[in-house]
């Protein structure tokens, strides 16, 4: 398969290695400082673009490659709510593709099944209060996590107490603590807490804690290779399908 990357940082070289290794080749790689390659022989060439670039560049980025008929696999976060409409109906009605993830890991998307499943059955036991926390490394600025989010939003489709999520405590790269969002504390509010500390690639926990007992589940990433594994197992099923997809296409569980 033809690969094309955008976005060419730590994320972007890792992938570039285990796209290698499998047997793919990397016609194009674009980077801030040469946008032109978009209208690249060489990159219309490639089978699937894989993007791991900023919010604010993401949709862009769509554009310029769907203009030249390459499929999209895209790990960035932070565009949706602008752009989601735009996507999904050039998606479904203009015969483009997008695979987008707010998280590629293998272990991300069985965490998430688990996550789905646990929350129907905590639906039926008000006495359990659910919450999250998110940890990553001090150089992501945003918080909550892109995973965070999609997490929370599975949990508030299968609880019926829960209505919205809402940011809670953050303790900032230098220690500091900043706090909280209108909501937190409320009923009806899950609350996601952030933690940016060291190099950690990311980790994920829920609680659901009552006067009797807690249950917690948790994915903790031991690196960044298992979001890039997961990108290029995105693009190889991204080649044989069209439209929006999603690791739940990729992973029915």
């Amino acid at each position: 398969m033809k690969i094309a990357l955008i976005g060419y940082g730590k994320m972007g070289k890792m992938i570039e290695e285990i796209a290698k290794n499998r047997g793919h080749e990397i016609v194009s790689i674009i980077d801030i400082d040469n946008q032109e390659e978009f209208e690249s022989d060489a990159f219309a060439s490639a089978d699937v673009a894989i993007e791991f670039t900023a919010p604010q560049a993401a949709y862009g980025n769509y554009l310029k490659a769907f203009a030249k008929g390459v499929k999209v696999v895209s790990g960035s976060t932070g565009w949706m709510k602008e752009h989601g409409d735009d996507v999904k109906r050039m998606c479904s009605k203009e015969g483009k593709t997008l695979f987008w993830a707010s998280n590629f890991s293998i272990g991300v998307a069985i965490f998430s099944a688990v996550n789905r499943y646990l929350a129907k059955i905590m639906n039926q036991f008000p006495q359990y209060e659910v919450s999250m926390e998110e940890t990553h490394h001090v150089h992501k600025l945003d918080h909550p996590s892109g995973t965070a989010i999609t997490l929370a939003e599975q949990i508030i489709e299968n609880i019926d107490r829960k209505k919205e999520w809402v940011v809670g405590k953050v303790v900032n790269p230098d220690g500091s603590v900043s706090c909280c969002g209108t909501a937190a504390g409320l009923p009806d509010a899950l609350t996601i807490d952030s933690i940016r500390r060291g190099e950690v690639p990311g980790i994920h926990t829920i609680r659901y804690d009552s006067d009797a007992d807690m249950i917690t589940i948790t994915h903790d990433a031991h690196s960044r290779r298992g979001f890039a594994l997961g990108a290029v197992l995105a693009a190889e099923y991204t080649k044989e399908h069209e439209g929006l997809l999603t690791i739940s296409d990729m992973f029915p569980f």
